[in-house]
């Protein structure tokens, strides 16, 4: 069985974020998973924008060989449902699917891409400045993802939340905590999972 394929934004600055969401994925995955960092230093392209994978998110298709499906996802994201289930919940007739139930600026946070269908992404095109990847114009359709898949905490009250995206900062710090304490629960408990170890 081919694994599922997840790269996540890496930033420097905070590895928790990555180590937590990784960790998240594969505890309650149902399928083998292949998860990539995102390391900008060890990509073909040099730019960068609020984040180090600002832009680095859209080579995932190029990683990929152009082959296939893969995820997308910030760092700053738990999950606490089954991968499989996203990837299940797939427009498999569109180059990307995203969560659209956010504002627009948020629909590149978590993608779904079909590799096959985003040849334009090259390193060289998604270098070039005059380029706007995050519009996602050169997707000539764009799936829908159910809304539990990107969860963006700040921006309203979801209970049934399967992916958490903390935009306003990890619940880690105190300015960032008690936000919403369901998901802050959330990503607590996946911290606690991952720092976990037993003595031999």
């Amino acid at each position: 069985m081919t694994p599922y394929r997840i790269f996540i934004g890496f930033d420097p600055r905070q590895p928790l974020a990555y180590n937590v969401l990784q960790s998240s994925i594969m505890r309650h995955a149902s399928v083998p998973v292949a998860i990539t960092p995102l390391v900008l230093r060890t990509l073909p392209i040099k730019r960068r924008g609020l984040t180090e994978f600002t832009f680095s998110r859209y080579l995932v298709p190029w990683l990929c060989d152009f082959e296939g499906r893969a995820v997308f996802m910030d760092a700053d994201m738990v999950v606490i449902g089954d991968i499989a289930g996203l990837f299940a919940a797939t427009d498999d007739d569109a180059p990307v699917s995203v969560m659209q139930d956010q504002p627009r600026f948020e629909w590149p946070s978590l993608m779904v891409f079909n590799c096959e269908l985003c040849r334009t992404l090259m390193p060289e095109w998604i270098d070039d400045a005059a380029n706007d990847p995050a519009s996602l114009s050169w997707a000539d359709r764009i799936g829908a993802l159910p809304l539990e898949w990107n969860r963006c905490v700040s921006y309203g009250d979801y209970p049934d939340g399967k992916l958490w995206h903390f935009t306003s900062g990890l619940p880690c710090w105190p300015e960032t905590s008690g936000v919403d304490p369901l998901a802050e629960q959330a990503w607590k408990d996946e911290l606690r999972a991952m720092n976990s170890t037993v003595s031999w």
